[in-house]
């Protein structure tokens, strides 16, 4: 053998096979090099006895209880954001409604002037040409359906429309012969 170490084979003596326990053990330093002080000494791990089937079973179950989890502390946090998370999510749904009946507002609006200028511009071009606006008001259909009412109704000055919960004061500039009559809030 070469000096100072495994390196290679001398012809004199037998080929030896190494195990793959001599082999981790020769990596971890259980084995001294040639020319040592020591003699290498093998390591040599007992085998376990095989345990009957019943104490397999307990071993699993220790094995359950040591197994970690979260705690109540973590659990607990947790639904405190969440709860945090849900109550402003809700808030901002909240707002979202108040926009959405504020838009329905102006296009209600947008519908009675439409609908006050159509019939206006009739009375206009009709034969009897615009008489006044008593005329126009009452030729006008001021249910604008879907949710709204007027309390107690519309008038010829406005009224008062509800839109869903909200409440809102309309006021109606009359129509004369240079123009349509107008909604506004």
């Amino acid at each position: 053998m070469a000096a100072g170490g495994w390196g290679l084979i001398d012809a004199s003596f037998p080929i030896r096979t190494i195990t793959p326990k001599e082999d981790s053990a020769m990596n971890a330093g259980a084995f001294r090099r040639e020319g040592s002080k020591s003699t290498p000494k093998p390591i040599i791990k007992k085998r376990e006895p095989k345990a009957p089937m019943g104490k397999k079973l307990e071993r699993k179950k220790t094995d359950l209880r040591s197994q970690s989890g979260f705690t109540l502390l973590e659990m607990m946090s947790m639904l405190v954001i969440i709860g945090v998370i849900f109550s402003v999510t809700i808030h901002r749904f909240g707002g979202l409604t108040d926009t959405a009946y504020r838009k329905s507002l102006e296009l209600s609006i947008q519908e009675l002037n439409i609908r006050e200028t159509l019939i206006w511009a009739d009375f206009k071009i009709s034969l009897d040409g615009w008489q006044d606006d008593n005329l126009v008001f009452t030729r006008m259909d001021t249910n604008l359906g879907g949710g709204s009412s007027w309390n107690p109704s519309a008038g010829k000055l406005g009224g008062d429309l509800n839109l869903g919960p909200h409440k809102f004061t309309l006021v109606r500039s009359p129509s004369t012969y240079k123009g349509a009559g107008s909604w506004k809030e």
